[in-house]
């Protein structure tokens, strides 16, 4: 009598893990769990980028002719064509991406020339510090100023305007 019993309950649990998803609506196996990498990829044929239009061109054109659609002639005027038009596109980005990595390095080198031009620094609260070269304060930790830097920032050393509340180059209040 207990077997019956035991065995019907292990009917019903495998029932109802197997009625489960259709239950609640949800689909079944990977996509469920999230583990799906193909269902977080975008279907590169739908990007308006100037390089994946050209490099699908390229494999379009190579299917063609592996067909039998494309004469040899039109093949290798096409894929010149294309591949002008993918190394250009490539080249466009590559460009893009300096420009846009470029100037926090030349903000950085900005920095530091104006700092190493600047002189002796001075820390607001202990006075000249002995490191030649030196950003922050040995002794508090404060970032140290150009000596002749009457109006600069205690925060960066940065140059502030006459009136401003705040610092223009790193937003820290100026002191009253």
């Amino acid at each position: 009598m207990w077997e019956m019993i035991a065995g019907l309950l292990v009917a019903l649990a495998a029932l109802a893990l197997v009625l489960e998803p259709l239950a609640l609506g949800r689909p079944a196996g990977p996509a469920a769990s999230g583990n799906s990498d193909e269902l977080d990829l975008e279907d590169p044929t739908e990007s308006d980028s100037p390089k994946v239009r050209a490099l699908l061109a390229l494999r379009e054109i190579e299917f063609d002719r592996a067909t039998g659609k494309l004469a040899e002639e039109d093949y290798v005027r096409l894929k010149a064509k294309y591949e002008s038009d993918a190394i250009a596109a490539i080249r466009a980005e590559e460009q893009a991406a300096k420009e846009e990595a470029r100037p926090a390095a030349d903000r950085a080198e900005e920095v530091i020339r104006r700092a190493k031009q600047q002189g002796p620094r001075v820390c607001p609260t202990c006075g000249p510090r002995p490191e030649p070269n030196a950003v922050y304060c040995s002794s508090c930790g404060r970032s140290l100023v150009a000596e002749s830097a009457w109006a600069r920032c205690t925060v960066c050393g940065a140059a502030l305007t006459e009136g401003a509340k705040f610092c223009a180059e790193c937003g820290g209040a100026i002191a009253a």
